[in-house]
């Protein structure tokens, strides 16, 4: 990529941009700013966020990389990516119940707590 990044391209940073990310150093960068900071011909200062395999952000970088070494990153599918708390739902249990107390406070409990407590045998002052 000769062309300077702007914000929001996702760019594969690896051995090619930099000698400092050969191997497995190699990361996935959004791009936040492209600095116009003074740098040498051909190499430039970007500002971004380490995006993991999920395609969540995990770490805001600034690194000094060639630009003849970036390459587009594959974008993830849409589908692929879930969104934090979505993926678990708590299962629906019924309405909650309401009722008043001798004090006039309201108590709310769900269904299966109320039947729990109608079954319960009354309990006599005497011990067995």
């Amino acid at each position: 990529m000769t062309v300077r990044p702007e914000p929001g391209d996702l760019l594969r940073i690896d051995s090619r941009a930099s000698v400092q990310f050969a191997g497995r150093r190699a990361l996935t960068l959004r791009v936040v700013s492209a600095s116009d900071r003074h740098a040498y011909d051909g190499w430039i200062w970007l500002t971004g966020y380490v995006i993991d395999r999920r395609g969540n952000a995990t770490a805001k970088r600034e690194v000094y990389v060639r630009l003849a070494g970036l390459r587009a990153a594959p974008e993830s599918a849409p589908a692929a990516r879930t969104v934090r708390g979505t993926a678990r739902q708590r299962p629906w249990r019924g309405p909650l119940v309401g009722s008043l107390s001798s004090t006039g406070q309201a108590s709310l409990s769900p269904p299966a707590a109320r039947r729990a407590s109608a079954h319960q045998p009354a309990t006599s002052g005497r011990a067995r």
